[in-house]
C-alpha cells in the first residue's frame, strides 16, 4: 500500500533522569544520547519497515542536524521527494528529560517544519495514496497548517477518497485546544491519548469526550490509555482493547505513541476490524518502548503476528 504522511522530522536529545530539575538546579543524566524523531519521520519510518511505500512531506533546515533528523527514514526508503529544504529556519529539535517512573519534560521547536510550503504539495501524491496520515503538530500554525488541511481536502474530494488519519500530539492540543476540533472531526480515524481526549473536547471523562466527539460527527476514535491498553469507538461499537506486555523492559516512551498511530492504521486498511488493528497497535507502542530512542526498535509483520496469536 502507499502512504503520504504529513508531520515533523527532528532531532531529539534525550536525558534519563533521576527526578526533574527544579528552578535553577542542576542534575546529571544517568543516560544521554541524541536519535532521529519527530511524529512524522516516526510514522513514515515505521510504515516503511512494514513493507509500504511511503511518501513524507517535511521540512529541514540547511544545517549538519538535517542529515541526521532524516537518517532512517532514508535507511528505511521512505521516499524523499515531498522533503524540503528551508534556507533560513534550522532543523527541528527537541529536548525530552524523563524518569524511571514516567514523568516527562520537554522543550520542542518547530522551526523548519512549520515552514512546510503548501505551494509545492502535489495533488497527485495524495490521490495516489490509499492512505494520509496527519500529525495534529502540523495543523497548529504556519504554512504547514495549510499544506496539512489542503491535502485533506484533496484526499476528501478524490475520485476515489482517500482515508485520512489524524493523530494528535500533547503539544499540540495544549497549544490549540479546542480550536483543533474542527479541523479533526472530520477524519477517518482519530488517534490520541487521554489527555488529548479531554483537552480536545473540553469535557472530564473519557465517556463525555467520546459523546462529544459522536455528537460532533467523529467516525472512528482511538485512545491510547497507557498501561491499560486503548479504547476503540465508532457509532457502532465501544469495546477496551487490553495491552500487550512487550518482549524486554521498557526504557524510553519517546516515540511509542507515533508508533501505535503509524502500525493502527497499516493494520486497519489491511482489513483487520478496528478491535484487532488496536491490539497490533498496542503491541508495536509498547516494543518501541524498548530501545531508546522513536526509531530505534523496528516494528516487523513478525511482531504483529505474534501480537494477534497467528
Amino acid at each position: 500500500m502507499k502512504f503520504f504522511v504529513i508531520g515533523d522530522v527532528t532531532v531529539d536529545h534525550l536525558y534519563h533522569l533521576d527526578q526533574l530539575p527544579a528552578p535553577g538546579q542542576e542534575v546529571s543524566p544517568t543516560r544521554a544520547t541524541m536519535e532521529p524523531g519527530g511524529a512524522g519521520g516516526t510514522i513514515s519510518v515505521t510504515l516503511a519497515r512494514l513493507g509500504h511505500t511511503v511518501t513524507l512531506a517535511a521540512r529541514v533546515g540547511q544545517d549538519p542536524f538535517a542529515e541526521y533528523a532524516l537518517a532512517r527514514v532514508r535507511e528505511s526508503g521512505v521516499l524523499q521527494t515531498a522533503i524540503q529544504q528551508d534556507p533560513e529556519h534550522l532543523t527541528s529539535t527537541i529536548t525530552v528529560m524523563q524518569t524511571p517512573d514516567g514523568q516527562r519534560a520537554m522543550i520542542s521547536h518547530g522551526a523548519a517544519n512549520r515552514q512546510l510550503d503548501p505551494a509545492r504539495l502535489k495533488k497527485k501524491d495524495v490521490e495516489a495514496a490509499d492512505g494520509l496520515i496527519i500529525s495534529a503538530y502540523s495543523l497548529t500554525e504556519g504554512p504547514q497548517r495549510e499544506y496539512a488541511l489542503r491535502a485533506i481536502e484533496i484526499a476528501r474530494t478524490a475520485k476515489k477518497p482517500v482515508p485520512v488519519f489524524v493523530d494528535l500530539g500533547t503539544g499540540a492540543v495544549n497549544r490549540a485546544g479546542t480550536r483543533l476540533m474542527a479541523d479533526v472531526i472530520g477524519a477517518d480515524y482519530l488517534t490520541l491519548n487521554q489527555h488529548e481526549l479531554l483537552a480536545l473536547t473540553g469535557t472530564t471523562s473519557i465517556s463525555a469526550a467520546l459523546a462529544r466527539l459522536g455528537e460532533a460527527g467523529a467516525r472512528r476514535v482511538i485512545v491510547k490509555v497507557g498501561r491499560m491498553g486503548s479504547i476503540v469507538w465508532s457509532p457502532e461499537e465501544t469495546e477496551l482493547v487490553d495491552a500487550v506486555p512487550p518482549e524486554g523492559q521498557v526504557v524510553d516512551s519517546t516515540g511509542a505513541g507515533d508508533t501505535f498511530t503509524a502500525t493502527f492504521a497499516h493494520a486497519a486498511l489491511t482489513g483487520l476490524p478496528l478491535p484487532q488493528a488496536a491490539r497490533a497497535a498496542n503491541a508495536a507502542g509498547a516494543l518501541a518502548a524498548t530501545r531508546v530512542g522513536a526509531q530505534a526498535r523496528p516494528i516487523t509483520p513478525a511482531d504483529l503476528e505474534r501480537a494477534l496469536g497467528r
